[in-house]
C-alpha cells in the first residue's frame, strides 16, 4: 500500500514538471512534438528506476563524502545504456532528442530523487518512486508536446488532425510557444487544484 502511495505521489503531488518545476530545459526544448515528449519521458523513467534501484541497494556502502559523485556515476551508467539502445533501435528519435539524452546525467530530477529518496528508502519504495516520478514527467511532456504539435503543426504524432483549411500557429513549435504552453498549463492546474490562491 505504501508503495502505491509513493508511486502516485510521484505522478501527481510531486510531479517534476507541474509541481516541482524541475527539468525545464528538456521540457521546453523537446516538447515541439508528442513523440519527442514520449521518447524523452521514457528515457528519463528508465534512468530514474535503474539509478534509484542501484543507489538504494548501495546506500550503506557509499561513503557520505563521495555520495554525489557516486550517484552521478550510477546515473551516467544508465544514461549510457539508454543512449546506446536508442542509437541502435530508434535512430530517428535519438537524432531528434539530440544532446538532451546525454544531458539526462545532470538532470536535476534524477539527482534530486537519488539524494532525497533512493539514498534513504528501501529498494521497492525507491523503484516505485522512480517509476512514479518518471511516468509523471512522461505524462507532462506528452501533454505539452501534444498541445504544441496540434496547435503549431496541425498534427498529432505526425498524423493530420485538422482539415486542409487549418492554419497552424507556428509560434507554438518555436521557443516562445514552450513558455506560453507551460505557463498556461501550470496556471490552469494551479487554479483547478486551488494552489493559485
Amino acid at each position: 500500500m505504501k508503495a502505491l502511495k509513493v508511486f502516485f505521489n510521484g505522478v501527481l503531488n510531486e510531479n517534476p514538471t507541474f509541481r516541482m518545476v524541475l527539468g525545464m530545459c528538456p521540457t521546453l526544448a523537446l516538447t515541439t512534438a508528442a513523440i519527442n515528449g514520449i521518447g524523452m519521458g521514457l528515457a528519463t523513467t528508465f534512468v530514474l528506476v535503474g539509478s534509484n534501484l542501484v543507489i538504494s541497494l548501495l546506500k550503506s556502502f557509499i561513503p557520505q563524502k563521495i555520495r554525489i559523485p557516486a550517484f552521478v556515476v550510477v546515473i551516467a551508467t544508465f544514461v549510457t545504456v539508454v543512449s546506446m539502445i536508442m542509437q541502435a533501435f530508434l535512430p530517428e528519435l535519438n537524432k531528434s532528442l539530440g544532446i538532451y539524452i546525454p544531458l539526462i546525467v545532470v538532470n536535476c530530477i534524477i539527482l534530486a530523487r537519488a539524494e532525497s529518496f533512493a539514498s534513504k528508502n528501501s529498494v521497492l519504495l525507491s523503484i516505485m518512486d522512480g517509476l512514479g516520478i518518471g511516468i509523471g514527467f512522461t505524462l507532462a511532456l506528452l501533454l505539452l508536446g501534444s498541445i504544441r504539435e496540434i496547435l503549431g503543426a496541425g498534427t498529432w504524432f505526425g498524423m493530420p488532425v485538422f482539415s486542409d483549411g487549418f492554419s497552424p500557429a507556428v509560434i507554438m513549435i518555436l521557443p516562445p510557444g514552450g513558455f506560453i504552453t507551460l505557463g498556461l498549463v501550470l496556471g490552469l492546474l494551479n487554479k483547478l487544484t486551488g494552489r493559485a490562491e
